[in-house]
């Protein structure tokens, strides 16, 4: 085969020799496909005209009979290292449509849906840093009786993280009787992670369920990071805490809830660490920045909360952040 195309390569080569023109160009641009079907190495094109050339302009050769040797030794080795940079952009191209999929899997199966209640205003923001979202909310309520919320955070990345995170909305939706209890669900969500997912991954969660006839928040934690109370009576916030390990460590754990009372224009605020934690900005109080925040701007609805509490600690972290940003907002 090599050497047919030798010889096909001497004749197109010698004509550009002898006349320099653009057709002979063409010609020589339109054989280098057939070198591509036939799946010509490089270090065998610069052997095709090494020999070309020798028959061609024999004394020439003479002289640079060495640099031609040389210049096939680094072709076998850039032919190589082309291959391998090509299987590899092969590799990167399959993995990102199948993450493209995987997205668009999530953004279908995960989609929260805020419900619209007279009796309480509820605003969330939800950004991932990355294609695919490791964060959650989840919303259960039964008419104007009961708004129950789960903000989860999966300590782990990518199609995994996305995985576990439907195993916690499918273990959500069958407490569909259940859910006024936050130590039971968070119970029962604990030995379906426990039993399904890899011991490596493991699942923080806030659970808060308000009763709106008698205007009470009960709440459990697992791992997660602590809500917010800000009491408009007292015109002062505070740190709703419930310890409670991981979701998906021990599959017999115990939770515990707390309970407070809600007034009017009071404000709940669940977030995830993704909020809390500025890696860029360590000397910065985030609890304070949030609560000044909050605190200076409570007039506005619960969705114009969540939007600038965002839009306030993205710029704070010079438009970097370090995790998903998750913040729901009730306010009574």
């Amino acid at each position: 085969m090599l050497d047919r195309l030798e010889s096909q390569y001497k004749k197109i080569l010698s004509d550009y020799l002898t006349d320099q023109t653009e057709r002979n160009l063409y010609i020589a641009q339109n054989f280098t496909r057939q070198l591509i079907q036939k799946n010509v190495s490089p270090e065998e094109v610069v052997s095709i005209h090494k020999n070309a050339v020798s028959k061609i302009l024999p004394d020439r050769m003479r002289e640079e009979q060495s640099a031609y040797d040389f210049l096939i030794e680094v072709m076998v080795h850039y032919g190589m290292a082309h291959r391998e940079h090509q299987s590899l952009l092969q590799k990167q191209a399959e993995y990102e449509l199948e993450m493209k999929i995987a997205t668009n899997i999530q953004k279908t199966l995960l989609k929260t849906v805020v419900p619209h209640l007279t009796s309480v205003d509820i605003g969330m923001v939800s950004i991932p840093i990355r294609k695919m979202n490791g964060d959650y909310v989840h919303f259960l309520h039964g008419r104007e009786d009961y708004l129950s919320v789960a903000v989860t955070d999966v300590v782990g990345k990518g199609v995994p993280a996305a995985l576990c995170m439907s195993m916690v909305k499918y273990g959500l939706e069958t407490l569909e009787y259940t859910y006024k209890d936050p130590t039971y669900v968070l119970e029962v969500i604990n030995r379906v992670i426990e039993k399904g997912v890899d011991d490596s991954m493991f699942v923080s969660m806030f659970y808060g369920c308000l009763d709106l006839q008698k205007n009470t928040f009960s709440y459990a934690s697992a791992g997660h990071e602590p809500a917010l109370h800000y009491c408009a009576r007292q015109d002062e916030f505070f740190t709703l805490e419930a310890k409670g390990l991981l979701l998906g460590v021990l599959p017999e754990t115990k939770y515990i809830y707390k309970e407070i009372t809600l007034e009017k224009n009071d404000i709940i605020l669940m977030m995830t660490d993704g909020v809390t934690e500025f890696r860029s900005h360590e000397e910065l109080n985030s609890r304070e920045i949030i609560t000044t925040l909050i605190a200076e701007n409570k007039h506005l609805t619960a969705q114009e909360l969540c939007n600038l509490l965002y839009k306030q600690i993205e710029e704070l972290q010079d438009f970097k952040l370090s995790d998903d940003f998750t913040v729901v907002i009730l306010k009574k």
